[in-house]
């Protein structure tokens, strides 16, 4: 989904589940700001355990130019993998990502990025 290798990444979660074959897994949700004024929302399962970690075109769940779309999405998606975690027994208490989280970032990033 997005146009652009790597943004600046600025807020991430993590959730542990189960995987098919039962072994535990890592679940990363992250949002990140990249060139053009785009936001994007990541989700991976396990990128540590890739070859390459760093993420793939297919571990993108929104890439658009409002925050407030952007923070939607990564709740979404935050909150799908915890309730599928529970499900299966990994209860965790993961906070929302918040615009309050992401403006500090983006101010630096904004004021102190170079093109």
């Amino acid at each position: 989904m997005p146009s652009e290798p790597a943004g600046t990444r600025f807020a991430e979660r993590v959730v542990h589940g189960v995987g098919e074959d039962g072994t535990r897994e890592e679940i990363v949700i992250w949002i990140e700001r990249r060139q053009g004024a785009l936001w994007a929302v990541g989700r991976a399962i396990d990128p540590k355990n890739r070859s390459i970690p760093a993420p793939r075109a297919d571990d993108y769940v929104f890439e658009g130019y409002e925050l407030g779309d952007a923070l939607e999405a990564a709740n979404n998606a935050l909150s799908d993998d915890l309730e599928v975690s529970s499900e299966e027994g990994v209860a965790e208490n993961v906070d929302p990502f918040s615009e309050e989280e992401l403006l500090k970032p983006l101010e630096r990033w904004f004021f102190g990025h170079t093109a």
